[in-house]
């Protein structure tokens, strides 16, 4: 008789977790894995010149802002650091690193007028604006200076085409929420509304980065 069948234990599958907070636990762990390695992959791609500049940049953008929301929910005395969840994860990422700590893609110099700043910024506005109504932060006062920020962004952005539709919709939003006070909400209706059209505009920047290269 094998050594398995004395002991059926052996076929017992093995849970990393004993329960709900666990569980949680361990998937924003994975989560947070999953975007530094591919920020890692992301920086080896455009080292290689297997990405373009602007694709490099709006997609290193989107990726520091989701690295940011990802360690905050893994933050602790046990990884205090990015360094330390690294090295606890044996995560051989010295690239990403860099740019986590530059917190900015390498496109990025210090010239605060550069195209490549101004794709950054428009990249983190529009995910930070869409992750803010899938949280239910509908208020004015709390929406209102970011719309405003990215109308400024993208009419400074000279390869966008002056009647580009994304321009327009995200104005239009201005205003609807300039007439607004500063306590007053969207509707559950104007936020599902909201939420397509930067999504719809957000596909279309990147259409316009990747055409442009």
């Amino acid at each position: 008789m094998s050594i398995a069948q004395d002991r059926p234990e052996l076929y017992e599958e093995v849970k990393l977790y004993k329960n709900a907070r666990e569980r949680e636990k361990h998937d924003n762990q994975a989560d947070l894995y999953a975007v530094v390695n591919t920020l890692q992959h992301l920086e080896k791609a455009y080292i290689r010149d297997c990405v373009t500049p602007k694709e490099y940049t709006a997609a290193c953008s989107k990726l520091l802002v989701q690295y940011r929301a990802a360690f905050k929910q893994v933050q602790s005395d046990q990884f205090p650091t990015i360094d330390a969840f690294a090295r606890a994860f044996r995560l051989d990422c010295p690239a990403a690193l860099e740019r986590i700590k530059e917190d900015r893609p390498i496109t990025i110099k210090d010239d605060k007028g550069n195209t490549s700043k101004c794709i950054a910024d428009i990249v983190s506005l529009f995910i930070t604006l869409m992750d803010k109504l899938r949280l239910e932060i509908k208020a004015m006062d709390q929406l209102h200076p970011d719309l405003r920020d990215l109308v400024d962004t993208m009419n400074r952005l000279s390869i966008l085409p002056s009647d580009f539709d994304g321009k327009e919709k995200v104005a239009e939003w201005l205003q609807t929420l300039s007439n607004m006070s500063a306590s007053d909400e969207l509707s559950d209706t104007q936020v599902r509304q909201l939420i397509f059209d930067l999504e719809t505009s957000y596909n279309a920047f990147n259409k316009i980065l990747h055409n442009s290269s």
